[in-house]
């Protein structure tokens, strides 16, 4: 199987060919921007993407067992989820959504 940090890599490499997609650093790990806003990176153990999404959305993907919450250093951010390796196949469609919801947010 393939590693998360090798798979984050390669699927950012493929949205950083998006004009408005840049590729940069969040708390020191890789992470994807769009307008200047953060919407993907990759955890400290590579074994989660993490994706910006609404609040209600990342609840209801956390009660159908498809992500956690992510709290670096016990700091919950509710509008971020930590997809884990398991559910690697639906990375792109977290990233999809992850990308929408912060283009929403530009201004």
């Amino acid at each position: 199987m393939t590693g998360g940090a090798e798979l984050f890599s390669r699927l950012s490499e493929r949205w950083a060919l998006e004009s408005s997609v840049a590729r940069s650093t969040m708390m020191g790990f890789p992470c994807l921007r769009v307008g200047g806003r953060f919407f993907a990176s990759i955890d400290r153990d590579g074994r989660h993407l993490v994706v910006k999404l609404p609040a209600a959305r990342v609840a209801a993907a956390i009660a159908a067992g498809e992500g956690a919450v992510f709290a670096p250093s016990g700091r919950i951010f509710r509008e971020w989820l930590a997809v884990p390796l398991e559910h690697a196949a639906r990375w792109e469609s977290y990233l999809q959504a992850s990308y929408a919801f912060a283009r929403g947010h530009i201004g």
